[in-house]
């Protein structure tokens, strides 16, 4: 077995390092999906059509940009609506939007809860994992579940909300990526 001197071993660590770091990292592409709002989109997704959107996510307010992966089953959406709130009170919505989502569900996980700092906005943010079940007499259904990472930030008289979900079972793939692009927002 050949040694090398420790200088080539450093080396070797070094270049290694870089690697790592070059290729490791989620890839997003800066897209901007409203008025000063713009967002990291991961490579491989594709924006879905007004038609695709009314049948995935059908409300009475659109949102302002959904994109999909290649499988369709891992979405990130951009959603703005009005509201009475300012940017003072990140505390009581992180209350108000935890037990929503806590009412919406048969169960949920809470993997993150917090007011965070991006790009010099503050966001109430919510990392979690969903599960639905099928609560029907007789029913043996296995529960669905979701991970889901959701974003609030206020703009004005606007909420502004950045939900990343996918399966539950593809998690441990798109939980670095759904972080990543939760750091990459920017609104104006």
């Amino acid at each position: 077995m050949k040694t090398f001197p420790f200088s080539g071993r450093l080396a070797a660590l070094l270049l290694a390092v870089v690697l790592l770091t070059a290729f490791g990292g989620p890839k997003l592409t800066k897209t901007s999906v409203g008025k000063g709002i713009t967002i990291g989109v991961p490579a491989g997704f594709t924006a879905l059509p007004d038609e695709g959107i009314a049948v995935k996510y059908p409300a009475p307010r659109k949102p302002l940009a959904v994109f999909t992966n290649p499988s369709g089953r891992v979405d990130l959406s951009v959603a703005q609506k009005p509201t009475t709130f300012s940017d003072r009170d990140y505390a009581l919505l992180l209350k108000i939007y935890k037990a929503s989502i806590q009412n919406m569900y048969s169960k949920v996980e809470f993997l993150s809860e917090d007011i965070r700092t991006v790009n010099k906005r503050d966001f109430v943010a919510l990392e979690f994992v969903s599960s639905v079940a099928d609560n029907k007499r007789g029913s043996n259904l296995t529960p669905i579940r979701r991970y889901q990472f959701v974003q609030y930030a206020i703009q004005g008289d606007q909420l502004l909300v950045f939900t990343f979900n996918c399966p539950a079972d593809e998690q441990a793939q798109w939980r670095p990526t759904a972080q990543a692009l939760m750091q990459s927002i920017t609104v104006k």
